[in-house]
């Protein structure tokens, strides 16, 4: 193989060792557990898992999805994650190659995984995730130059503030909160490392494909309106598209309305 194929190979197995860490913050982020120790074990009798036990991917299909020690099932959440973080971080190496950006923007994107399965989860958003995410944002505008330090500036203040002002007069309308703090936080975000010209399309992915889920959610659930749908992991998502595709997006929408 030649030396790009090699480094793709490469980009690949750093994203499995990676998803299996981001598995450890997805569990143990929402529990307020050290996240690094004790070690890996079985989640229903706390087996530890040996090394062997431990590989992502090959792990569970060898164990056929289920702990050596006890044989309860393991969630295919572990392999889902681990798979989903080695594409993306080869995604992200066929659109920046062996760069800086590319492993500013993995650390992102695995910080949007990680946030969307612990509010799938949880319904809540860490802070320590993001909080420090907006921080990044802000110095890789400084590093990378893809966004001018002020344009990442904006992105963060309009990011929250925008839904914070959603949410105040909506609740002011309602008298119920229909918007987390965790939410205006992770907008914050993206915007400080995607630019305030995002958030316009970034909202609108994640409203229409929440609308449509949150609708799927509703009819399967029964449980009517009253049925919660977090909108953390819809953000992430419009986040990740506009990051592969918003220019192209943006000028297939120009291009329509003209």
């Amino acid at each position: 193989m030649d030396g790009y194929s090699v480094a793709a190979v490469f980009a690949v197995l750093f994203g499995l060792a990676i998803g299996s860490f981001l598995n450890v913050l997805i569990h143990r982020l929402p529990l307020g557990k050290s996240i690094v120790t004790p070690p890996s074990s079985c989640p229903h009798c706390g087996a530890r898992l040996r090394v062997y036990d431990n590989i992502p991917i090959l792990s569970y299909l060898i164990l056929r999805g289920k702990c050596r020690s006890c044989r309860c099932p393991i969630s295919p959440q572990y392999p889902i994650v681990e798979g989903l973080t080695a594409a993306l971080s080869l995604a992200l190496f066929i659109k920046f190659g062996p760069t800086l950006q590319y492993i500013l923007f993995f650390l992102f994107c695995a910080a949007l995984e990680v946030i969307s399965l612990i509010d799938l989860h949880h319904r809540i958003i860490p802070d320590v995730l993001s909080l420090p995410g907006v921080l990044c944002g802000l110095v890789a505008a400084l590093l990378l130059g893809h966004i001018s330090f002020i344009s990442s500036l904006v992105g963060a203040i309009a990011g929250g503030g925008s839904l914070l002002l959603v949410a105040f007069v909506y609740e002011r309308l309602t008298g119920r909160t229909g918007m987390g703090g965790g939410d205006i936080k992770l907008l914050a975000m993206i915007g400080a490392w995607l630019s305030a010209w995002s958030l316009p399309l970034v909202v609108l992915i994640a409203s229409l494909v929440g609308a449509l889920t949150g609708l799927a959610f509703i009819l399967a659930s029964g449980e009517g309106f009253r049925t919660r749908i977090p909108f953390g992991p819809f953000l992430s998502l419009a986040a990740v598209i506009y990051l592969f595709f918003g220019p192209l997006i943006t000028r297939w929408y120009v291009g329509l309305l003209s």
